[in-house]
């Protein structure tokens, strides 16, 4: 506990049994053994105390950060629902989620043309057409 070897308690011991006697000697040892006892016993309850304590305010933490979360949930809920430029997020019974399930290709879009329709009429001439005329620049859209 205290890195006391035996060689230094059986000094101790000896220290004592010259100074008190042998006649006060065991009272002596057994009051101090009592005064040890209660120490340890009191810093035993003491730690114990303070880790129910500890224990407590990690949990009255926990309900509060869990308050607040649930708090800024139903602000965040609120806003988006009084905010009337808020996209409105389809809901799992709403007919666009469900014509979406039932139906994969619902949602798709058509392609939309190329970008450069001077590049795709270049490809469309035939590859006999007369190679001595100059290339002209495509056209601006």
């Amino acid at each position: 506990m205290f890195g006391i070897s035996f060689g230094e308690i059986l000094l101790i011991s000896l220290v004592a049994l010259l100074v008190l006697g042998p006649d006060r000697l065991p009272g002596a040892a057994r009051t101090a053994g009592l005064w040890i006892g209660r120490l340890k016993r009191s810093f035993n309850s003491i730690k114990q105390d303070m880790e129910r304590e500890l224990g407590a305010d990690e949990i009255r933490r926990q309900l509060h950060n869990e308050n607040i979360l649930s708090l800024e949930r139903e602000l965040k809920q609120g806003l988006d629902s009084l905010n009337p430029l808020a996209p409105n997020k389809p809901t799992e019974s709403s007919p666009e989620v469900t014509t979406a399930a039932l139906d994969p290709q619902a949602g798709v879009k058509p392609a939309e043309p190329a970008a450069e329709p001077a590049a795709q009429d270049t490809q469309a001439q035939p590859a006999s057409a007369n190679t001595t005329e100059t290339p002209q620049p495509p056209r601006a859209p």
